[in-house]
């Protein structure tokens, strides 16, 4: 456990100290990528397959969430009647049930290359990995108010 936390602590130093012009979300799916690939161990075979369908996955999730977002933030629920409101909770619902048949047919192509296990496996090292990185914006935070103090 400490040398994943060493090798994300230098992985996470080198990238920052990369060229400026790239994105924060860019060095995050950097970290993910190596974090998903030093946890899943893939044979070459797989990594062949995994990767394109984790990418298109990403990007369509991205497109989707994106989508939910403006809805919500180009919105002024004070402002709407109730008709418009009704449209927008079907709105809601329709990306939703899009982002459901997104990871449904994602986990399905993943069973097609992967065994059920390495599935699992996947889906709990996304999940630890984002409790690092929340973790460790916390703690940067943190730092970032004492220094002001």
């Amino acid at each position: 456990m400490k040398t994943v936390t060493i090798y994300l602590f230098i992985l996470g130093i080198s990238f920052s100290s990369m060229a400026q012009n790239k994105s924060k979300k860019e060095k995050i799916d950097a970290l993910e990528i190596a974090y998903i690939t030093e946890h899943l161990d893939f044979t070459k075979q797989e990594a062949q397959k995994f990767w394109p369908i984790y990418n298109a996955f990403e990007d369509k999730e991205d497109k989707l969430r994106y989508k939910m977002r403006d809805k919500k933030h180009n919105t002024n629920l004070n402002s709407l009647s109730e008709q418009d409101a009704k449209k927008l909770i079907t709105d809601y619902n329709s990306l939703e049930e899009q982002m459901h048949n997104l990871r449904k047919n994602y986990t399905q192509d993943l069973l097609q290359i992967l065994p059920a296990k390495k599935v699992l496996l996947l889906k709990k090292t996304e999940e630890d990995f984002r409790r690092k990185m929340f973790e460790e914006f916390k703690k940067r935070r943190s730092q970032n108010y004492k220094r002001r103090d």
